[in-house]
């Protein structure tokens, strides 16, 4: 079993994306359920938000509007590349 080759069977790579919407929904469950209030659900989709607009901004924006020309390896990569810019800099 290769484990860095890339996912490219369409079934598990919806199942992966099912689990992780089911990892996220019972997290936050148990978040709110260890002790419930308003401020604590407002702030937990706020931070579900923004995190999820910062994704949105390292994949698609940068790649779309900033210059990256090829796909980034992973989050850091991406990550770094947001930092340094298009030249190093």
């Amino acid at each position: 079993m290769n484990l860095g080759r890339d996912l490219k069977n369409p079934l598990a790579l919806r199942s992966k994306g099912w689990l992780f919407l089911l990892l996220g929904v019972v997290s936050a469950a148990l978040i709110l359920l260890e002790d419930f209030s308003i401020r604590r659900l407002v702030l937990l989709a706020i931070c579900i938000w923004a995190f999820c607009r910062f994704y949105y901004f390292l994949f698609h924006v940068l790649q779309a509007y900033a210059g990256r020309e090829r796909p980034y390896a992973g989050l850091w990569d991406a990550m770094k590349w947001a930092l340094k810019g298009k030249d190093g800099a």
